[in-house]
């Protein structure tokens, strides 16, 4: 018999270890995938121990956890944990668990003492004699986070520098809003059945809950909304209020509120009420009579988010009262357990004569006289445009114009109207072009913010997303809901470096893959400012001819209003005035259409189709150009895939061919659709070398989808 030394045995584990890189991954792990890394990364990593001072709690517990779950699959082994302090041990410390960290003489007091409740730190130091590895912070939850980086700073390529982190989030909220039915639809989600499985709740735990906790709390996330917008009053009953405690309960050591949407006519269908008049006192005691029945069940119970008065859902203008009279009923509900309201302000009534004015002014002319109204209590939460979740929107023009009221930013993770989980569309660079935009008036727009919800692109698909990609957006959201100052070019690398592989042969393509990705869709799909011109209701797909729907903002030609003298939609003084809503500055500059943005020009102008272009082409032929780039980026995004075939597992760099292979061809009948329709439209010839549509636009306007998925 053959018996090996312990260092040979070593060697052995982690040569086959890192044999296993190349097998297939189906996605589940995302970023916290923990791989074996090289040997001389591996070498780097001196933790011989892991001392927790004090009493452990669930989230050190899930802090501990995951050190070891990461250093044994990086490096081979688990290091014991110990009582005592030693030479090479990673150490999780508070104040409160080692007091000698808020002793006068510590260097790390008042840098700790700066980062609040849930930031931390990460060093080298030197603590009771002893050279350790140090994640500090001021609370539990905090040194998990701290966990959280301290793991990600040793997968990232540049782990050999020194140690000297130091991060604290900007935003106190930072959650995800589930679009998730009761019966496990999504609506809007493209990653199949939603996670949260009511009917076996709340007996039935799925680990995938424990992993979602592990996931969000890598990020920063710090609170989850389980149910739908467009919410049910069953919700709100005992049996559901009983499943959400139970996912509460596993959510919580990870630092993750639950939170419900609520339904705002609630207590008059479940006929407990006569009215749902937020002024009735009936309505107000019963509302505080259910919060606290919630709160009994779960006593962390973060709040209400509510969809009121919009696209058909009750609301309080029901009753002739404002949107401030419907969310400062329910706040009073939450205030005495410290509970807060979210209310959504993406509005538009069922009937109102300005509709035919201009749909991207209702939301500001309906929230910005209620400035100062709201209850302390309460977030108004306002998507990052003012139509509906475009591939490019200005930012809404109520950042900045709200001063007394606390904002929330309403990003959507999921792509609704950037090709599903299909076409690869990388959202931080649309997020961080939202964030760092100037209001003039308050700064940039991160700056106006008080929180940050991202509608989930989360489901029960294997790889959580629908597609291997799509956890980028997951990823990048989070991350700028921690930090919105943050960089999505620097997000997207530490991504691609712990989701598919340090390597800079690996990763250094997918970060300029991911960069171009949303602007290649922005061009096929909807460039210079076009806006809202995908198919009707499952929003797939080109139908710029739509005329013929109820309202006039659910037809796209309400949006580009493209005719023989031209396209696009003019919200200057002498159309909309919707330019008016911003600060004089952006308003005078957006005015002309020489100094306006020309990625926003058809969104606030309608220009003739010879308006001359800075390329020097007409608009007319700059539009085709911008159609053929969008399909060039796609067939490029493709070959830039293939060239890393060797360097990728099997399974995961099929499952993203296909996808970007099928990305070609919905890019084509994009450009092919919208070219054949604005033809008609215009009665222009073709510039030389621009190919013809491959088919008549009778071909193109017969296409349905009837099966489209995420519809809820």
């Amino acid at each position: 018999m053959r018996f090996f030394s312990h260092a040979a045995l070593t060697a052995l584990l982690l040569s086959l270890a890192a044999t296993a890189f190349s097998a297939d991954e189906d996605g589940y792990d995302l970023w916290l995938r923990y791989r074996p890394l090289e040997r001389a990364a591996q070498q780097r990593i001196q933790v011989r121990s892991i001392v927790l001072p004090g009493a452990p709690s669930p989230t050190t517990d899930a802090a501990l956890a995951e050190l070891n779950k990461g250093l044994s699959g990086m490096t081979g082994r688990a290091p014991a944990s110990a009582a005592r302090i030693s030479d090479g041990a990673l150490l999780l410390a508070t104040p409160a668990r080692l007091p000698e960290l808020a002793a006068a003489a510590s260097p790390l007091r008042t840098e700790l003492a700066a980062l609040g409740d849930e930031g931390y730190l990460l060093r080298q130091a030197r603590i009771q004699g002893r050279n350790v590895t140090l994640i500090a912070a001021n609370s539990d939850i905090g040194l998990l986070y701290g966990a959280f980086a301290w793991l990600r700073e040793t997968a990232a390529p540049a782990a050999s520098r020194a140690l000297a982190v130091s991060s604290a989030p900007k935003l106190q909220l930072r959650l995800l809003n589930h679009w998730d039915n009761l019966d496990r639809t999504v609506e809007r989600g493209y990653a199949g059945q939603s996670i949260w499985d009511w009917w076996a709740l709340p007996d039935i735990k799925d680990q995938r809950y424990t992993d979602y906790a592990r996931a969000n709390a890598s990020l920063g996330i710090n609170g989850t909304v389980l149910n739908n917008v467009n919410s049910k009053p069953e919700v709100l009953t005992a049996p559901f209020i009983a499943k959400a405690a139970a996912v509460a309960d596993v959510l919580r050591p990870y630092g993750i509120k639950v939170y419900l949407s609520a339904r705002f006519s609630t207590p008059l269908e479940l006929h407990e009420t006569a009215t749902a008049d937020p002024l009735a006192p009936e309505v107000q005691q019963w509302w505080r009579a259910k919060a606290d029945e919630i709160y009994q069940a779960i006593p962390d119970f973060g709040g209400f988010l509510v969809k009121a008065n919009s696209e058909g859902q009750p609301g309080p203008q029901d009753y002739h009262r404002t949107h401030a009279d419907g969310a400062n009923m329910l706040a009073a509900a939450v205030a005495p357990h410290k509970g807060i309201v979210m209310w959504r302000a993406f509005v538009y009534a069922p009937k109102g004569a300005h509709l035919a004015d201009d749909r991207a002014k209702q939301a500001y002319e309906e929230f910005k006289p209620l400035d100062g109204k709201f209850a302390a209590n309460v977030l108004v939460q306002v998507k990052n445009g003012a139509i509906d979740f475009q591939p490019r929107e200005p930012f809404h023009p109520l950042f900045g114009a709200m001063p007394k009221t606390p904002l929330m930013m309403e990003f959507q993770i999921t792509k609704e109207y950037l090709g599903y989980s299909t076409d690869l569309a990388y959202l931080g660079a649309m997020f961080e072009e939202t964030l760092e935009s100037d209001t003039k008036a308050a700064g940039t727009v991160a700056q106006t913010l008080s929180g940050m919800a991202g509608v989930a692109n989360i489901g029960s698909d294997r790889n959580w997303a629908g597609s291997h990609f799509d956890q980028a957006n997951w990823y990048a959201y989070g991350r700028l809901a921690w930090n919105p100052q943050a960089k999505s070019r620097d997000i997207a690398a530490e991504w691609a470096a712990l989701t598919f592989s340090p390597d800079q042969r690996v990763a250094a393509p997918i970060v300029d893959m991911l960069m171009m990705s949303r602007e290649t869709v922005v061009d096929y799909m909807t460039p210079l400012g076009l806006h809202h011109l995908m198919g009707t209701s499952h929003h797939h797909g080109p139908a710029p001819w739509v005329d013929n729907l109820e309202r006039p903002d659910w037809n796209p030609v309400y949006y580009h209003r493209a005719d023989r003298n031209g396209i696009g939609f003019n919200r200057t003084a002498t159309g909309s005035s919707a330019l008016q809503q911003y600060a004089p500055e952006i308003a005078r500059q957006y005015a002309d259409p020489r100094t306006t943005p020309e990625q926003l020009l058809l969104w606030f102008h309608h220009l003739p189709w010879d308006y001359a272009m800075p390329s020097g082409r007409t608009l007319w032929a700059e539009l085709l150009a911008r159609y053929d780039k969008g399909v060039a980026g796609t067939k490029s995004l493709h070959a830039r895939w293939v060239v890393l075939k060797p360097l990728i597992d099997a399974r995961r760099y099929t499952e993203v061919e296909q996808r970007l292979a099928r990305q070609i061809n919905n890019a084509i009948l994009w450009r092919d659709a919208s070219i054949a329709y604005f033809q008609s439209v215009s009665g222009l010839p073709l510039p030389p070398g621009v190919q013809a549509p491959a088919h008549p636009l009778s071909y193109y306007k017969a296409l349905s989808y009837p099966y489209a998925p995420g519809r809820g």
